[in-house]
């Protein structure tokens, strides 16, 4: 009798014994993969062209109160070989993280020295992140409702003033690769920060005055005359329609081809597709 009771105390014992192993396994390696995890920022500027304004091609004094921008299915990936939108295709990556959700951000908050606008975190496994993608689309709700792009805020040339507000509803789904300027981006260590940017350039719309006339950026803008002509009442409050209606066949084309180039990673390149 007591050697069964001497049994059963033993195989107690192995399984406790086996449990504890287990739990303290379990929890090894757990410590180990959070060890190994970093946090992934995303962000839009709209840089100082919007924080600032700036002087179009024509000679425009362009001051900005708002511009509204909303994104949604933003996707950061590690890809190997590197991704180059001049190929003009999707980003195909085994290893790819997501921000989950839609935002509406305001690209000119903030004074003329403002941060760049945070869209949103996420923890993700350590590593270089080398490639981003992004939809822009129309906003559901809010101050810029029916429009992909809100832009607020005023004109001036020869002591004439303009207050504009310019939506536009086409909607992009932009791919590009790493993050081009003066520090690279994406690479997230264990246990620390790294930040992924959406660039958008609206200089590409309206021009830059800083720029040689002939450059190829002043040659595809169209400035800021032909919005000036939309006014009513001393102001512009034009929407799409009144855009595709209110410019020359050639404006209207122009400005086509300029909106699928407001996306870039610094001054790195993206592939847009109209959805």
């Amino acid at each position: 009798m007591k050697r069964k009771i001497v049994a059963v105390l033993l195989a107690l014992i192995l399984i406790t014994a086996a449990g504890c192993s287990s739990n303290d396994n379990q929890a090894q390696t757990e410590a180990e993969s959070n060890s190994q995890l970093g946090t992934l920022e995303f962000k839009a500027n709209g840089e100082d062209f919007v924080r600032q304004g700036f002087v179009s091609k024509d000679g425009w004094n362009i001051s900005f109160d708002h511009v509204y921008l909303t994104l949604s299915e933003i996707n950061a990936y590690i890809t190997d070989p590197p991704y180059e939108a001049e190929e003009h295709k999707a980003i195909e990556a085994d290893n790819m993280v997501s921000l989950p959700g839609t935002f509406t951000v305001n690209l000119a908050e903030g004074g003329e020295d403002a941060d760049t606008i945070s869209v949103g975190t996420i923890e993700v496994p350590a590593g270089f992140y080398n490639a981003i993608s992004w939809k822009m689309i129309q906003a559901a709700s809010g101050d810029a409702e029916g429009n992909t792009i809100l832009i607020i805020g005023s004109a001036s040339k020869d002591s004439k003033t303009i207050p504009f507000r310019i939506g536009i509803d086409k909607e992009y789904q932009y791919y590009a690769g790493e993050y081009v300027g003066n520090e690279r981006k994406g690479i997230v260590e264990p246990g620390s920060t790294a930040d992924l940017e959406m660039t958008f350039h609206f200089n590409h719309i309206f021009g830059d005055a800083d720029t040689p006339a002939e450059d190829g950026l002043n040659a595809a803008a169209i400035g800021f005359a032909p919005f000036a002509a939309l006014a009513q009442d001393g102001k512009i409050d034009a929407v799409a329609e009144d855009i595709e209606s209110g410019f020359s066949t050639e404006e209207y084309n122009k400005y086509l081809e300029i909106l699928p180039t407001l996306g870039h990673v610094g001054e790195g390149h993206a592939f847009a597709e109209e959805l």
